[in-house]
Order: structure tokens, then C-alpha cells, then sequence
């Protein structure tokens, strides 16, 4: 089960709303609501990419890449299973 993360979306969306209206800046903000200055960075900057203002995957892309990239990762190891199936089956057949 994949873990949730720590800050909810609302709160990444307000605080990049506060952060664009009050003027202060991103260390002081950051301190203030308890992230790092670097996480409040990221936020923004993700925020610009979702509403186009900035090139970049947006969270929706993001989400489908990782989606897809576990797909990957289980479709491998299921085919490394497959592939030891005959192996096994030949080896059962010439011992019995």
C-alpha cells in the first residue's frame, strides 16, 4: 500500500497561495507552516507547472509515469517467473 504523503494537497495549495499573496519570502513562510524552504520551493514550482506557466511534467503526468513504471516493474517479474516455469517442469520431467 503506498504511504501517503506527509503534507495533504489542500495544504500545498494554500501554502503556495500564501506564499504568491503575503509577500514574505519562501524561508519565512517555510519556517512559519513547518516545511522545509526546499518542499515550499518544489510546491511552487509544481504549481507553476500544472497551470502551464512552466515547462515540466505536470502532477497529472507524474502520477501516470509512476503508475506506469510499476506496471513495468511487475510485468518484469512476472515474465522472470514465466520464463523459470518451463525450466522447472523440464527438470520435474526428466527425474520422474
Amino acid at each position: 500500500m503506498p504511504k501517503s504523503p506527509p503534507y495533504s494537497p489542500e495544504f500545498r495549495r494554500e501554502a503556495v497561495q500564501l506564499l504568491r499573496s503575503s509577500g514574505r519570502s519562501i524561508p519565512q513562510l517555510a519556517k512559519e507552516l513547518g516545511v522545509s524552504p526546499q518542499t515550499l520551493r518544489n510546491w511552487a514550482s509544481q504549481r507553476d507547472v500544472d497551470e502551464g506557466k512552466a515547462e515540466g511534467l505536470s502532477s497529472a503526468e507524474r502520477d501516470e509515469l509512476r503508475r506506469l513504471r510499476r506496471e513495468v516493474k511487475v510485468l518484469a517479474e512476472e515474465r522472470e517467473i514465466l520464463k523459470k516455469v518451463p525450466l522447472a517442469a523440464a527438470a520435474a520431467a526428466s527425474a520422474g
